[in-house]
């Protein structure tokens, strides 16, 4: 549940904040007439997002054995690699969403009129939705789809109470704390959909093991109990894991929170510079 609800939380979030960004703008520049188009625009997002995600479970719902297999493992790599892109970028660009944003905003109500908008809505809202869609079929892999589905409905309604305070309050949320705390809680949650993925294509024969197991201590803590599923579905722990997974999981646990450390120590020296 835990993972969705973030996962859910953090999309809704950055969709709220789209959303606020195009109005803000249109409110300033006087356009108000078009906030409808923007409503059009994240509504039919929303249904194409909850189709698209309907379309995939469908799909791997029709995979068995080895195919299905593939089809997890390849999942959960894709969502993985696209949740450190999104974590990435948040820390690097987080800072000039909000200028290009209200800048493509103003150039296509000026230059391209509703349509321009409306398109200009869709597509960055449907991107959320498509990244969260995978997202949760990745978490359902290694969760039961109940909790899945509870987690996703909580996160997106705290991100919409959220959004709403977001922009009614004078003093607002720590928009920068918030990415940086969500972002090292992804890093762990992207390192286990690697490790998972990886196991999914050691079992379908597609990936050599190494060593497997290189430990067994499902005795005492089996990933098919209720606290190692927990675990499993957050951080993919796996009681008996391959050679391979411990590697990918740590390689990319390392190369990534470096990334991620050096690049706010950047920011921190640049901050001092800039004031």
């Amino acid at each position: 549940m835990l993972p969705s609800f973030l996962l859910s939380l953090r999309e809704g979030i950055e969709a709220a904040l789209i959303i606020g960004i195009i109005i803000g703008v249109l409110t300033k520049i006087n356009h108000l007439e078009l906030k409808p188009v923007v409503w059009r625009g994240v509504i039919l997002a929303v249904i194409l997002s909850f189709a698209f995600g309907i379309g995939l479970n469908i799909i791997g719902m029709e995979f068995t054995g080895q195919l299905e297999e593939v089809f997890e493992g390849i999942a959960m790599l894709l969502a993985a690699a696209i949740l450190t892109w999104m974590i990435l970028w948040m820390q690097g660009q987080g800072g000039q969403i909000q200028r290009e944003l209200e800048a493509r905003t103003v150039q296509a109500t000026f230059k391209g009129g509703a349509s321009a908008l409306f398109i200009l809505v869709f597509l960055a809202v449907f991107r959320e939705g498509i990244e969260l869609a995978l997202f949760l079929i990745a978490t359902r892999m290694a969760s039961d789809t109940i909790s899945v589905v509870i987690g996703a409905v909580m996160g997106l309604g705290a991100a919409v109470l959220l959004g709403w305070l977001l922009f009614v309050s004078t003093r607002g949320l720590n928009l920068k704390r918030f990415f940086q705390v969500t972002n090292i809680l992804l890093l762990f949650f992207a390192a286990g959909l690697v490790a998972h993925g990886v196991h999914e294509l050691i079992e379908a024969g597609w990936i050599p093991a190494i060593i497997d197991p290189v430990w067994d201590i499902n005795h005492i803590l089996s990933d098919k109990s209720e606290l190692g599923g927990i675990l499993k579905a957050l951080f993919g722990y796996n009681g008996n894991p391959a050679l391979i997974e411990v590697i990918a999981y740590l390689g990319y646990f390392a190369v990534l929170g470096t990334i991620l450390i050096r690049s706010q120590r950047n920011q921190i020296k640049a901050e001092p510079a800039a004031a």
